[in-house]
């Protein structure tokens, strides 16, 4: 593959392709045998790795990885299948102590996980775009803005699972590691420059660290059009039709939208078909769907509708934290007062600082400690707070005085009548 850094001399204002790097792309690494070369390239190679997966959540059950992407200087580019090498504990060995250069890594990391695969450092192009400040962060528009390259694209919704992977899809995923190195390079000048490189490293050695994500409570609430659905009875039709829907795509490894889809479920609670024939009549259950398919369905609903007022889930969500923020003024107005000022001073250093609000702090942070305040509103017992919600050092240090005076903010007083 021709190396990016030989020809990466063009202005970011003139964009140009990157040469075609057909004639260099790597076999994919499918066995053992391919995979060890890979493993002992790799730990012979300098500096940091870039590293890509590319998922099939479209198609597939589940976060899979069905290819990963590595590049590293003196060991070049590798397209390993996970199908045929589920095991890259190795590999991860062989880069232990290596800085990992990825695009997003939040979303690559739960199914790097899975092969073996866990970074001791990382470098994050897509969040330190952010803590720049470019509008734009996806990676095709950081190369061409920050490089001056454009990426190939039109393949990244494809189903990744496809085996044999076609030609033009595997030069896509080698070039999405073409330039990683490159363009962290540039982003650490970029950071550095602004004064946020401290910032972005306190974030990526958070990112590294953070174990993996609890299992969500509750999945089958994320329904699309789930607000539609009022009544409990309707709210335990979704309940049981989305497990069902869950248990049929993990035993086919098929993405669940493409065995049911939300808006028949979300129609189907608000119908409650009694019958077969009525559920045919609705969309998402039409003619191309079997009997027997309409029949498991039919069977959840029905079992849905005989289920006592007590088994019944409960119209929301029970929280583990503060309610939704719209009750805040009926439940609380007090605390809807602090959460006011909050956001807008939140809002108002972020836009000083040219960086999303939401990186300089969760609003699950903001609501969190605004619902309940620590009892002394003092700048060093809101620092410890916050400091135990998970913000970051840097985070702490600029918005503890902000914070420190909206938690004293107090509710307008009611008109008088």
């Amino acid at each position: 593959m021709t190396d990016a850094r030989e020809t990466a001399t063009q202005e970011p204002s003139a964009p140009v392709p990157l040469l075609d790097p057909r004639e260099g792309i790597p076999p994919v690494t499918a066995s053992p045998e391919a995979l060890a070369e890979v493993v002992a390239a790799f730990a012979a190679g300098s500096g940091p790795v870039a590293v890509d997966a590319e998922r099939a959540s479209g198609y597939r059950y589940g976060q899979r990885a069905y290819l990963v992407q590595l590049r590293r200087a003196g060991a070049g580019t590798a397209l390993i299948d996970p199908v045929g090498c589920p095991d890259l504990s190795a590999l991860d060995e062989a880069l232990a102590g290596t800085e990992w250069v990825l695009h997003a890594a939040t979303q690559d990391l739960p199914c790097l996980l899975e092969l073996g695969m866990r970074p001791t450092s990382l470098f994050d192009t897509e969040l330190a775009g952010r803590l720049a400040g470019f509008a734009r962060v996806g990676l095709g528009a950081m190369v061409e803005n920050v490089l001056g390259f454009t990426l190939e694209k039109g393949h990244s919704a494809v189903d990744w699972s496809t085996r044999p992977l076609p030609e033009p899809w595997l030069r896509y995923a080698a070039l999405d590691v073409e330039l990683l190195v490159d363009l962290r390079d540039a982003l650490e000048e970029e950071l550095r420059g602004q004064g946020k490189l401290d910032w972005a490293l306190q974030e990526f050695t958070a990112i590294a660290a953070a174990p993996p994500p609890p299992p969500r409570v509750d999945p089958w609430r994320r329904t699309s059009g789930m607000h539609k659905v009022r009544r409990r009875r309707q709210i335990g039709i979704v309940r049981e039709l989305w497990q069902a829907r869950d248990r049929t795509a993990r035993e086919r490894d098929v993405s669940p939208g493409r065995v049911l889809t939300d808006a028949a479920i979300v129609a189907a609670a608000l119908e409650s078909p009694p019958n077969v024939h009525a559920l045919a009549a609705l969309p998402g259950f039409g003619h191309r769907m079997g009997r027997r398919q309409l029949e498991q369905w039919q069977a959840a609903i029905d079992h849905a509708r005989a289920l006592p007022e007590r088994e019944l889930p409960q119209p929301t969500a029970s929280y583990t934290g503060p309610p939704p923020p719209r009750a805040w003024a009926d439940k609380d107005p007090a605390a809807a007062a602090r959460l006011s000022a909050a956001r807008a001073a939140v809002s108002a250093l972020a836009e000083e600082l040219n960086l999303p609000q939401e990186n300089l702090l969760t609003p699950d942070t903001v609501r969190r400690i605004c619902w309940a305040p620590p009892s002394a509103i003092t700048p060093e017992v809101v620092a410890s707070t916050l400091t135990s919600f998970g913000a970051r050092p840097w985070q702490v240090s600029l918005t503890t005085p902000l914070l420190t005076q909206a938690l004293t903010a107090q509710p307008p007083a009611p008109a008088p009548e």
